[in-house]
């Protein structure tokens, strides 16, 4: 068939996702790889490439759309004309075309046989909610596909109390969401009820206009996404950050030796990550989370640590994985690649998740210190501020030593101030030792 229709692909963990950009015309030469639009998720934004050659047809979306993983959002001419295609007009095709994608909702063999396009996710969940046989024990009377029964059980929530809104009563992780925001405003409400606290008053609505000129700026759904999450891990973790420094004269010097004698840059924040990952593992309280029960720990046995970027679109936190089996050499690689991604919007939301902890620095822009909101469901951040030339007392004279801010916070209900204390004393150690990098 010379008529393509192109689908959302699979997002690696995001199922819907925003049209942001169209930047094609009908008869528009489309190369494969070549960008078709751009579709933006919670925390990125990503360009959509033609899985095919051919000349654009036409887009079936619109900008602002919310698209899902297999919803149909382009079409591409994979042939010239041919006397084949002289007898079946362009109209005949788009509806033959368009049939194709009726005929993949009830059945994925179809789109493989007429249109060439791999069955998607969407509809491989589809296929597993009526598998039978399987030996696992998943109520037969529950509908809701592999990715809402593995978002439920993280949650902690049994779907047999979830109303499912999809096709047919499906279960949709929008609904365990709804539920659980339900579950919290109800809990929050008994609480309120209970101790008469009535809650933060709401900021007062000012006419900006009336003071001079303004503008109204749009937020990103990055910024959006940033905003609520910061304000409800505020209000929702006892933060408490301890502040100390770490002296990295010696350190300094031979992250500069490196590039001497390799030609590569190592930046500070591949010192500081290798160093929080040694940490993780000898301070296990540190890489845990809280049940959402509240009475159980998840200790983890992986070391990924995020780290925050800022990008002219918002503030991103890619991870970097297995921290603890990579040498300097590797997490300068890595911090660089996502880092360089996180700028050009080429994050997708795999590399976004299954962080264990975060490094938040400003070392680049300055500042004397900050206390940084931690990154739930996480336990711990670690702000780094800029380092600054200091004299410091040796015992005899004063001597002029390169001291790095740091500032830990850290969810009271899961850590200490003795053991936040052992952390920061640890880290300034690891962070004076040049042999622990260097081996």
């Amino acid at each position: 068939m010379p008529i393509q229709i192109v689908m959302v692909p699979d997002l690696g963990g995001a199922e819907t996702v925003e049209v942001i950009d169209l930047g094609l015309a009908s008869g528009d030469v489309v190369a494969l790889e070549d960008s078709l639009l751009v579709l933006e998720s919670d925390k990125a934004a990503m360009d959509m490439p033609s899985p095919v050659a051919g000349v654009f047809k036409k887009y079936l979306v619109t900008e602002g759309a919310i698209v899902h993983v297999g919803d149909a959002i382009a079409e591409i001419d994979m042939a010239k004309e041919t006397p084949a295609d002289a007898e079946n007009p362009p109209e005949e095709k788009a509806i033959e075309a368009s049939s194709s994608v009726v005929m993949a909702k009830n059945k994925p063999e179809a789109v493989m046989e007429k249109a060439s396009i791999p069955v998607s996710t969407v509809q491989r969940f589809e296929m597993a909610d009526f598998e039978l046989g399987s030996g696992k024990t998943i109520a037969t009377d529950i509908y809701a596909g592999p990715v809402a029964r593995k978002f439920a059980r993280e949650l902690g929530v049994s779907l047999i109390e979830v109303i499912g809104t999809g096709s047919r009563g499906r279960i949709l992780k929008d609904d365990i969401n709804n539920f659980v925001k339900k579950v919290m405003k109800d809990r929050v409400s008994t609480t309120e009820k209970v101790s008469g606290d009535i809650g933060i008053s709401p900021a007062p609505i000012v006419d900006f206009s009336q003071f001079g000129v303004i503008k109204t700026i749009k937020m990103s759904k990055i910024q959006k996404l940033t905003a609520a999450n910061m304000q409800r891990n505020w209000r929702s973790i006892p933060h408490v950050t301890q502040l100390d420094e770490a002296d990295i004269t010696e350190l300094e010097v031979f992250r500069k030796s490196l590039k001497v004698k390799q030609e590569k840059r190592v930046t500070l924040v591949a010192f500081l990550i290798k160093a929080i990952g040694s940490l993780l593992q000898s301070n296990p309280e540190f890489n845990r989370s809280l049940a959402v029960d509240g009475k159980h720990f998840i200790q983890k046995h992986y070391i990924h640590i995020g780290m925050a970027v800022d990008t002219p679109r918002g503030l991103v936190v890619p991870v970097i994985r297995d921290v603890d089996e990579k040498d300097i050499w590797d997490i300068s690689v890595d911090v660089a690649m996502l880092a360089n991604k996180a700028r050009d919007g080429k994050l997708s939301p795999a590399e976004m998740k299954g962080g264990c902890f975060t490094l938040s620095s400003l070392g680049a822009i300055g500042g004397n210190g900050f206390t940084p909101i931690i990154n739930a469901p996480e336990i711990g951040i670690l702000g780094v501020s800029k380092s600054q030339m200091k004299s410091t007392w040796d015992g005899s004279v004063f001597v002029p030593r390169l001291m790095l801010p740091l500032a830990l916070s850290y969810d009271h209900r899961a850590i200490n101030g003795a053991e936040a204390g052992r952390f920061l004393v640890h880290l300034i150690k690891l962070l004076g030792d040049v042999d622990y990098f260097s081996s």
